[in-house]
């Protein structure tokens, strides 16, 4: 089985950083897309930042220029830098990855989520 694991959540102040970190575990060929979606309270999750295996990466446009999105390949591991933090990005962020394991064709799965708090 799969598995996806954040860590590296917290509270900061406004303007402060936090890195997050998403590692991989399991029966695992090879992954695709791995990305990182928020939810705030009473919002919808939305998309934050995704990375191909090989291309160009893609960010909200609430986040550019503040957070970056990585990947270890070699540690199937995703991370995301995020700089110059705002209350509003607040909520609790999931890890997601395509993965292809067992069966041919990819799977998508979903971290429990880690919690990220922006004090003003």
């Amino acid at each position: 089985q799969v598995q996806l694991v954040e860590s590296g959540g917290g509270l900061v102040q406004a303007g402060g950083s936090l890195r997050l970190s998403c590692a991989a575990s399991g029966n695992i060929f090879s992954i695709n897309v791995m990305g990182w979606y928020r939810q705030a309270p009473g919002k919808q999750r939305e998309l934050v930042a995704s990375i191909p295996r090989r291309g160009t990466t893609n960010y909200a446009d609430s986040v550019k220029g503040r957070f970056t999105i990585s990947r270890d390949n070699a540690k199937n591991t995703v991370y995301l830098q995020m700089n110059s933090l705002k209350p509003e990005d607040t909520g609790v962020y999931h890890c997601n990855a395509d993965i292809i394991g067992l069966a041919t064709i990819p799977q998508n799965y979903w971290g429990q989520g880690t919690q990220v708090t922006v004090s003003s």
